[in-house]
C-alpha cells in the first residue's frame, strides 16, 4: 500500500472515530461566533448611545474576542481528549527554549494589556508623550498598543514596555499648562518683560484666555535673569504647533520691544 493510500485510510478512520467530536466542536465554534457577534453589536449600540465610552467598549470587545477564542480552544482540547502533557512535550521537541521564551513574552504582554485595559492610564484618542515623542493612542490591543505620531507614522508598542516606561498623558480635550523660559539681561525691568511676554500670547491661536497666561521670575543666573511664561491650551493634539507659534511670538515681541533674549556672555557683561 502506498503512502497516499495509507494516509487516506488513516484520515477516513480518524473521521469515522471522531465524527461526533467534529460536529460538537463545529457547533461550539458557531455558537461562540454568534455570541461574539451579538455582544459586539450590543456594545456598539451602548457606545453610540453614550452609555459606554469608546475605550471601555473597545476593551470589552477585545475581552469577548479573546475569551471566545480561548473557550473554543479549551473545548476542542477537552472534546478530542488531547492531553496537555503531550502538547507541552511537542512544544519542547519543536523549539524548546526559543518557544518557551516567546510564550513567556507573549503572556507577559497579554497580562500587561489586561492591566492597561482595566487601569486605563490612557484612552483611545489621547495625546501622550512616550519615549521622547508625542503620539495619539489609536488602538489598545491585548499584546500591542498602536499609536500614531504627528508624522502619521503608526508605531506598535509591546504592552510590557508601556508599563515599564513613564508616559505623560495629555488627554484629548484636557486643559494643559505649557511653559516657556527665556533669559534677559539684569538691566531689563521685570514689569516690562512680563508685559512683553503676555502681549506675545495674545497673538497666538490656541492659547486660552481663561485660565490666564502668567509670568514668573524663576531664576537668578550669573549673567541674566530667567523668566518663565505659563500658558494654557485645551487642544493637546496641537501642542507642538502651539508651542512653535508661542516661541515665534515671544521672539518677535521681544525684538520689537528691544529685549535681547540671546544668552549673555561674560565679555558682554564686563563691557
Amino acid at each position: 500500500m502506498s503512502f497516499i493510500e495509507e494516509l487516506t485510510t488513516s484520515t477516513i478512520q480518524w473521521l469515522n472515530q471522531n465524527t461526533a467530536n467534529i460536529i460538537y466542536s463545529t457547533a461550539a465554534a458557531i455558537a461562540l461566533y454568534l455570541l461574539y457577534k451579538f455582544s459586539y453589536r450590543e456594545l456598539k449600540h451602548l457606545e453610540e448611545k453614550g452609555t459606554l465610552d469608546e475605550t471601555a467598549a473597545f476593551v470589552l470587545r477585545r475581552l469577548f474576542q479573546w475569551g471566545s477564542a480561548l473557550a473554543l480552544i479549551a473545548f476542542v482540547i477537552a472534546q478530542f481528549g488531547i492531553q496537555i502533557d503531550l502538547i507541552a512535550g511537542l512544544l519542547v521537541l519543536a523549539g524548546g527554549t526559543v518557544i518557551g521564551f516567546a510564550a513567556m513574552n507573549t503572556l507577559g504582554n497579554a497580562i500587561a494589556g489586561l492591566i492597561i485595559m482595566t487601569s486605563r492610564p490612557f484612552k483611545i484618542g489621547d495625546r501622550v508623550f512616550f519615549d521622547g515623542n508625542f503620539a495619539d493612542v489609536e488602538e489598545i490591543d491585548l499584546i500591542y498598543t498602536k499609536m500614531v505620531t504627528p508624522d502619521n507614522v503608526i508605531i506598535s508598542v509591546p504592552n510590557q514596555k508601556l508599563l515599564q516606561t513613564e508616559i505623560e498623558n495629555y488627554g484629548r480635550e484636557n486643559t494643559v499648562r505649557r511653559r516657556f523660559s527665556i533669559t534677559v539681561d539684569y538691566k531689563e525691568e521685570p514689569k516690562k518683560v512680563r508685559q512683553v511676554l503676555l502681549e506675545a500670547t495674545r497673538a497666538v491661536d490656541g492659547v486660552l484666555s481663561s485660565p490666564e497666561p502668567y509670568v514668573w521670575m524663576t531664576d537668578f543666573q550669573n549673567y541674566a535673569m530667567e523668566y518663565t511664561l505659563f500658558i494654557y491650551i485645551n487642544n493637546p493634539q496641537k501642542i507642538q504647533m502651539i508651542d512653535a507659534s508661542v516661541r515665534e511670538a515671544i521672539f518677535e515681541s521681544c525684538r520689537l520691544n528691544g529685549i535681547d533674549i540671546s544668552t549673555p556672555t561674560l565679555i558682554r557683561s564686563v563691557e
